[in-house]
């Protein structure tokens, strides 16, 4: 079996010997690009319009998320580190070539529809900051592709530090907005103490449905797995692995600590500015305009504030068609072992993603409620393809052929993983129904 994302496994230096941050500062990266599909645009209008909504009360549901992404992805790591192979060659290796055509076609439509997000963000953020009608912005979104696969021949550390700057810049940018809201301190830290009304209340319930189903997103499982092998560490001893699972878990936890925060930020922005009013924040449009007549935008001027919500958008939108790329490739090689030129495979997965969005265009105009509409699809494409990727990593992680003795999971672990495994396919079936009967 081929090595997963060959061009870049094995080729970061790690030395094992130095001190303690300095090992950790090699290690630091592969977990920027997995936060990424945390701080995804479809989980804004959730979090803004959630604060808006109910106020600070969701915070809860934002941390239980955040530690549920924390667990899984550190298991993702292990998994690659442990094993030498991806999500996908490990599925692979457990199920029938039949049964691997039809996981791939699923992983892959899943990738779309996250490409087909960052297209819609990409596309209303230069609406939105340039006034480029829609059609043309989904145009332009095909440049990017070729933007990335010229940074990529720079070595993968450059793309981990565009995305490392992308997120700083969404966290300084909601950061400003926060302080400038300035949110109650009390209310904003009762947030996180659980709260009945979470289970009692139909509005919050389904909201709260809203965040945790939309957390976990299933590409982000391939990739992690995948990139964490870009390391140099010494495959073929227990100790050396036991290192890297270490420092990759430590990364991991860092950057989704970082995503926890942004969307933290989102709700109490929204609490701040919106709760106690009657406007409806559930579009990024509504969003825009809302924080562009907002008491924080009159007090520093004009719409600042819009504005930088629109940057923020754009550097999202940017920061999913790196880990769109990356996922899509490992998807195909681990599955069906087709090898395919980045830039050839990156075309057809952006082409594909950029038709159901012209057509849409084409069809509606400049009906911004229907472009947004479509975004919605996408995520409850995501959350059918959920199950066959968290399912594969709970199997896998638990046995010891593929991972070895020293790294399959405890039995707290594998209570914890099938648990967490069963809430999240639940919770994701009420959101494909609810979701559809609302949109149908």
């Amino acid at each position: 079996m081929s090595k997963s994302l060959e061009e870049i496994n094995n080729t970061v230096s790690f030395k094992e010997q130095g001190s303690y941050f300095s090992r950790l500062s090699k290690f630091i990266g592969p977990g920027l690009l997995v936060a990424v599909g945390y701080m995804d645009p479809g989980n804004w209008i959730t979090s803004m319009g959630g604060g808006a909504s109910y106020g600070y009360i969701l915070l809860f549901v934002i941390l239980i998320s955040s530690l549920s992404a924390m667990f899984l992805q550190s298991m993702s790591a292990r998994l690659g580190i442990a094993s030498d192979m991806d999500l996908a060659q490990v599925t692979r290796k457990m199920i029938s070539k039949k049964y691997a055509i039809v996981a791939w076609i699923i992983a892959e439509l899943a990738i779309i529809a996250t490409d087909i997000a960052e297209v819609i963000g990409s596309t209303i953020a230069l609406n939105l900051l340039f006034h480029i009608p829609l059609i043309i912005g989904a145009t332009i979104t095909i440049v990017d592709v070729f933007l990335l696969l010229l940074i990529m021949k720079f070595g993968f550390r450059k793309i981990e530090a565009i995305v490392g700057v992308l997120i700083f810049t969404i966290f300084i940018i909601f950061l400003f907005e926060v302080y400038m809201a300035k949110p109650g301190t009390a209310a904003l830290l009762q947030g996180f103490i659980p709260h009945q009304d979470i289970v009692t209340n139909n509005g919050i319930l389904y909201m709260s449905l809203g965040i945790i189903g939309a957390t976990i997103m299933p590409h982000n499982l391939y990739l992690h797995s995948s990139i964490v092998q870009s390391r140099t560490y010494d495959r073929q001893n227990d100790a050396s692995k036991k290192a890297a699972i270490h420092f990759a878990q430590i990364d991991s936890n860092i950057q989704l600590s970082v995503a926890f925060v942004v969307n933290c930020l989102l709700l109490i922005l929204g609490a701040a500015l919106f709760y106690g009013t009657s406007q409806e924040l559930g579009r990024f449009y509504e969003l825009y305009d809302a924080l562009k007549t907002s008491h924080v935008a009159n007090a520093i001027g004009g719409g600042v504030t819009s504005t930088l919500f629109a940057v923020a958008l754009l550097a999202a939108g940017q920061n999913a068609t790196i880990t769109g790329t990356l996922s899509g490739q490992i998807v195909m090689e681990g599955f069906i072992h087709l090898k395919m030129k980045p830039w050839v495979r990156r075309v057809i997965t952006r082409l594909v993603a950029i038709l159901p969005v012209f057509v849409c265009l084409l069809i509606y105009g400049a009906d911004t409620q229907r472009i947004e509409d479509l975004l919605i699809f996408t995520q409850v494409f995501l959350s059918i393809a959920l199950p066959l990727s968290i399912i594969p990593l709970i199997v896998a992680t638990n046995n010891k052929g593929i991972m070895g003795a020293p790294f399959v999971n405890t039995k707290l672990v594998n209570i914890i993983g099938w648990i967490l495994t069963i809430i999240l396919c639940l919770l994701n079936i009420y959101l494909i129904i609810s979701t559809l009967t609302e949109i149908v």
